[in-house]
């Protein structure tokens, strides 16, 4: 089990239990099952609505797995990320603190999502 809190300025923070491991969950869909208001329109990664930003709650920092290809296009397009620090991820194995909330799939480790 994973512990996600959902943080904004313009509502209560709010921390819920997520299933890790199914393949499936998507920060998006624990959202909306929650009824936390993340902005969104084609869930499928290709708009940037949804987009978020997560940071680890625990010292291991990982935050998800790496970025899909969807994500690293849309978050260059709507200036989240350079191809500069696209390619660092790659080197150091490590994941933007940017994230599309339609495509990031929950993993076991505590996060805090900001939207």
């Amino acid at each position: 089990m994973a512990l996600v809190t959902f943080t904004s300025p313009e509502y209560k923070d709010k921390t819920v239990y997520a299933v890790a491991g199914s393949h499936t969950t998507t920060i998006l869909k624990l959202a909306l099952e929650n009824k936390i208001p993340i902005n969104f329109q084609c869930e499928d990664g290709e708009c940037g609505t949804c987009v978020v930003k997560v940071s680890s709650l625990e010292t291991k920092e990982r935050m998800g797995g790496p970025l899909t290809e969807k994500e690293k296009t849309v978050l260059k397009q709507i200036g989240k990320l350079t191809a500069a620090e696209i390619e660092q991820m790659i080197v150091d194995d490590l994941p933007s603190e940017w994230r599309l909330a339609c495509q990031m799939i929950v993993r076991d480790e505590d996060i805090r999502v900001e939207y």
